[in-house]
């Protein structure tokens, strides 16, 4: 299983994902351009040590993505009317989250394999991207592999 984020805005949800998927031996891709100037040493610094746990890949474009890609692409939206809880995840998938300000473009919706959303009451319009993420991924590895 692995997680991708599609053009983040936020640099500290970025940091605060790059620790939790090195925490759960999750691989992480960072599909760019991001929102914000990617700075290695700010990285570094944000991440700390955990980064040496952590395997990621950034991608300058979601063509150069996509080019690698691997696995089932699960995208995770509001516009989804499957419950994530309700979908059975495979050990290859790839756990897609959109941009903070603006979530995913109708190409990359056409895309995927699969759409699903983390159901919420109505008037919020979303979650914290780092938030969704935590949550998808530990559905995700709950059903393949297991929580502890």
């Amino acid at each position: 299983m692995r997680l991708a984020l599609y053009r983040p805005d936020i640099h500290l949800n970025v940091a605060a994902l790059m620790r939790h998927c090195a925490c759960l031996d999750v691989p992480l891709d960072i599909i760019g351009p991001t929102g914000f100037v990617w700075d290695e040493a700010k990285v570094k610094r944000v991440v700390m040590d955990y980064e040496q746990h952590l395997d990621y890949t950034r991608h300058e474009s979601w063509q150069a993505f996509m080019a690698q890609r691997q696995g089932r692409l699960v995208l995770f939206t509001t516009k989804a009317t499957q419950g994530y809880t309700e979908f059975a995840y495979r050990p290859d998938d790839i756990l897609l989250m959109g941009r903070e300000s603006a979530g995913v473009p109708p190409s990359v919706h056409a895309a995927v394999d699969a759409a699903v959303t983390i159901k919420m009451r109505q008037g919020p319009r979303s979650l914290n991207l780092a938030m969704a993420a935590a949550m998808a991924v530990g559905e995700g590895l709950r059903q393949t592999q297991g929580a502890s």
